[in-house]
């Protein structure tokens, strides 16, 4: 398992691992039906939530935060290990997929690209993978500019491949970064040192 990229200083945000009494915050955001209209998992059980975000420090391929703006948790980010694709006996462990969930409360504050920014940079940066992706659907507009503006890089459209219980077959698009494009960028605000610090 590798060492955890967080706690992070980055845009005004402190991203950290939750800690148990994240989690009724989380809880109070993660099902609102706003933030649940374009989720594949439109519900999470308060247990499920509770168990999945404190395993996560313990956890060799799962790297997910909170993300905390004047003491208050407003958003979570994703970032999970996997395998890339190939035939038998590729790397493992080389790619990051990530994704993120703002409080409706703070939606629109530019919260959702810092994420992104941050997860992406914690994924080459600190935890050394080669490419990170991100999917979302294509209805989701909000979704598809935060990831836009993060800096990836528009890979892939697939029609009708993911079921809306509203909207019916709905288009995903996926996003992806490669290391060598992370490093072709050189230094900008969103690549400057972190300010580490301590989790609350």
């Amino acid at each position: 398992m590798q060492r955890s990229p967080w706690p992070v200083r980055l845009d005004g945000l402190v991203f950290r691992e939750a800690v148990e009494p994240d989690v009724p915050v989380l809880q109070s955001f993660r099902n609102d039906p706003g933030v649940n209209h374009f989720m594949v998992r439109t519900h999470v059980d308060p247990d499920d939530l509770r168990r999945e975000w404190l395993a996560v420090p313990h956890s060799p391929t799962d790297y997910s935060c909170v993300v905390e703006r004047d003491g208050q948790v407003v958003a979570m980010g994703f970032l999970d290990i996997v395998d890339g694709s190939g035939q038998p006996g590729h790397p493992t462990g080389t790619d990051g997929v990530i994704g993120y969930v703002v409080d409706p409360r703070a939606a629109g504050q530019g919260i959702g690209t810092a994420t992104a920014r941050a997860l992406v940079r914690a994924a080459f940066d600190r935890l050394g993978l080669r490419r990170v992706t991100a999917a979302a659907n294509a209805d989701n507009v909000a979704s598809v500019r935060v990831l836009e503006r993060a800096g990836m890089r528009r890979e892939r459209l697939s029609l009708k491949a993911l079921w809306h219980q509203e909207l019916g077959w709905l288009d995903e698009v996926e996003y992806a970064l490669l290391d060598e494009e992370w490093d072709a960028r050189g230094p900008d605000t969103s690549r400057a040192p972190d300010v580490r610090t301590r989790a609350t």
